[in-house]
């Protein structure tokens, strides 16, 4: 499956500063990992967000996210944020600010 690879390049400009980051190739997509954890990633056109369970609630009610669901079944912790939420760069800086926080929150692997 494809993604887009112009989302991926503004979220590599955006982890540049962070160490420990890597890419691998998740869910159909591109994911960023910080010292082993899962942060983003990109499926198709939109941002994956790993925020955490506590986080998905209250943010599942911003524009442009609702819950990673690309199995039918929507998976705890997780949201995508559909392309028309990332158009401008604070936007997407934002959410990639919360996989951040939340990725680094977490032991490393």
């Amino acid at each position: 499956m494809a993604y887009d690879e112009g989302l991926a390049e503004r979220i590599r400009g955006i982890l540049t500063d962070e160490a420990g980051v890597a890419e691998k190739r998740m869910f159909g997509g591109l994911a960023f990992l910080l010292g082993g954890n899962m942060c983003v990633g990109v499926v198709k056109d939109e941002l994956m967000v790993r925020v955490g369970s506590q986080g998905d609630e209250g943010l599942v009610r911003e524009p442009h996210a609702r819950k990673k669901d690309f199995t039918g079944r929507p998976m705890t912790g997780f949201l995508f944020v559909a392309a028309d939420g990332l158009e401008a760069d604070a936007d997407l800086q934002r959410w990639v600010a919360r996989g951040v926080a939340l990725a680094t929150s977490l032991p490393k692997k």
